[in-house]
């Protein structure tokens, strides 16, 4: 996620790649040399666009810009889409997403850990087809390297965004979800428990509701289904995006989308 001024929307500063480009007038659009540029590169060389989800190489990141140059019109929360097709976890793994935290957040460990468990919960309240696991005897070795998780949570230092996640259909060397947590304990009314529920939406298969043609601005991708009426409000909004929640907190209309995909 990002921020604005001191607005946040989980990333720290409207990053450069998506959120730049779909902002910009279309009579002046960026070369993909120039996007490319202009798009910050992780540590883990993966490509961060619209604040907060990953790209995994160039191939990836050319059939994103060629969606934001070329986008064709489509008729509250969305989910991704893969080749036509829903991105999300089978029945029988969306009650089994296990994650490790990693010790290497010292001592922020505790409360990473107590976030993740307040934003995870906040799913498996709506949907009790959602289920996510916590193991702590894989915190030493947490990295997505290790299979006895399906992702891993680990920190990051970057000012780029405060959080990343990936989704449901990103191979399981690129399955984590990263946190800047000087910026998740410094992000205002954006509690963390909020912040990391809105990644956790993504890790779900939830898109960024912004993306809807209903917000007027910050246009991603057409890689998108619609499972509920726009939502200005919803948990996957951001708030510079013509958003109109002031705490990132989930609403009626996120529940009702998780339990039209994952079951009540």
């Amino acid at each position: 996620m990002k921020r604005v001024a001191s607005v946040l929307a989980i990333a720290a500063t409207v990053s450069m790649g998506a959120m730049s480009v779909s902002n910009a007038a279309s009579s002046d659009e960026p070369t993909y040399d120039d996007f490319t540029s202009q798009t910050y590169q992780d540590a883990d060389h993966q490509y961060i666009v619209n604040g907060d989800i990953p790209l995994s190489g160039e191939k990836q990141l050319r059939e994103f810009y060629q969606q934001l140059v070329n986008p064709q019109q489509s008729d509250a929360l969305i989910i991704n889409t893969v080749y036509g097709k829903d991105d999300v976890w089978t029945a029988t793994q969306a009650k089994n997403l296990t994650y490790c935290v990693s010790t290497k957040f010292g001592s922020d460990h505790g409360r990473v850990r107590d976030a993740m468990a307040s934003g995870a919960a906040q799913w498996e309240a709506a949907s009790s087809g959602v289920n996510f696991t916590y193991v702590s005897s894989q915190d030493k070795s947490c990295t997505t390297r290790n299979n006895n998780v399906v992702f891993s949570v680990e920190p990051t230092k970057t000012t780029q965004y405060i959080a990343r996640a990936f989704f449901p259909s990103t191979a399981k060397r690129s399955r984590n979800v990263l946190v800047s947590t000087n910026q998740l304990f410094n992000a205002g009314s954006w509690s963390p428990s909020n912040i990391l529920a809105h990644e956790l939406g993504h890790a779900l298969g939830f898109r960024h509701e912004h993306t809807r043609p209903e917000a007027g601005t910050c246009f991603e991708d057409n890689n998108w289904r619609p499972l509920t009426p726009y939502d200005s409000s919803s948990i996957m909004h951001y708030p510079q995006c013509n958003g109109s929640s002031d705490d990132l907190s989930m609403t009626a209309a996120d529940r009702e989308g998780i339990r039209s995909v994952y079951g009540s």
